[in-house]
């Protein structure tokens, strides 16, 4: 970490509370954890969801962190998903609450579609494996391919199945099994895969604008993997940051979105995208960034 007037900032301004339907912990749970980490600035941002805003800045100030509101919200742009990250928001906004009912209702549609298509790959899942796994989080039913993942590896009758043996301890996708699982089957364009219907990227962005937040790009490493030409075209699309330092990041993707944002005019940001046991090799703080934190604070100062 970087010196700064004999201090050491440390930042981390994307993670998840259960309000999140991949998330574990509550937005208390999470302050106590940055606390423990030496977090001196931190936002809970759940997808599609304000709802841990208050809880998470309250318990905040208790603890001396400076706690800056946040979201991050499903939304497309030329026919592909994304997410975009809205800060110094106005939670109370009534365009955040349309948000979440839209997604929900959307949500618990797709869970059936989502468990049909499961057992279509060969798997004996059921409804009450699924409501079992859900009964302490908040959406209860609200299922995600990083529960249907959950729910198979601890099936004691598929140990030793061809489809989890990569999910597996040693497997090549086993450092964070759930969410890997979900990128293989459950995302865009794989099998399990079921279509909501996500508000355009420059909606969700004047949507931020006019709730007093900045938007900014999730994790583009992940999600532009496969189509970094379309990196231009947002870049001019209205957002104001580019989460260049996350947990999805290699040091090269992180060095080249850091070197786009200056280039562009856009800041930076970082994030560990933390959601507890659905990333379990993912803690707050992981990040990547190793830069001057004074600099970065000075960037971030229209949101700080």
């Amino acid at each position: 970490m970087a010196l700064t007037g004999g201090m050491i900032f440390m930042i981390d301004l994307h993670m998840h509370s259960y309000y999140s339907d991949d998330g574990e912990y509550q937005p208390e749970e999470l302050v106590k954890k940055c606390k423990e980490k030496g977090i001196q600035y931190m936002a809970v941002t759940d997808h599609n969801s304000v709802r841990a805003v208050g809880e998470g800045r309250e318990a905040a100030q208790k603890e001396g962190i400076h706690f800056i509101s946040g979201v991050e919200v499903d939304c497309t742009f030329k026919d592909r998903n994304f997410h975009v990250l809205g800060y110094g928001i106005d939670e109370q906004n009534p365009v955040f609450q349309k948000i979440e009912d839209n997604i929900s209702v959307q949500s618990e549609e797709a869970s059936v579609k989502m468990l049909e298509a499961t057992r279509k790959l060969g798997f004996d899942v059921s409804e009450s494996d699924m409501e079992k796994l859900t009964e302490t989080m908040f959406w209860k039913n609200r299922w995600t391919g990083e529960m249907f993942a959950e729910v198979l590896l601890n099936k004691p009758e598929y140990r030793d199945h061809d489809l989890l043996l990569p999910y597996r301890p040693g497997g090549e996708r086993s450092s964070n099994p759930y969410v890997n699982f979900y990128w293989d089957y459950y995302s865009q364009g794989k099998p399990c895969h079921v279509d909501i219907t996500f508000p355009a990227m420059k909606e969700v962005i004047s949507q931020i604008h006019e709730s007093g937040g900045k938007a900014v790009l999730a994790h583009p490493g992940q999600n532009l993997r496969d189509h970094m030409e379309l990196w231009e075209e947002i870049a001019v699309s209205g957002i104001d940051g580019v989460e260049a330092f996350s947990s999805y990041h290699t040091p090269e993707q992180a060095l080249f979105f850091s070197h786009e944002a200056g280039e562009k005019q856009l800041f930076i940001t970082c994030g560990s995208d933390f959601h507890g046991k659905t990333k379990p090799s993912i803690s707050i703080r992981q990040h990547g960034y190793s830069g001057s934190w004074e600099e970065l604070l000075k960037q971030l100062e229209g949101i700080l």
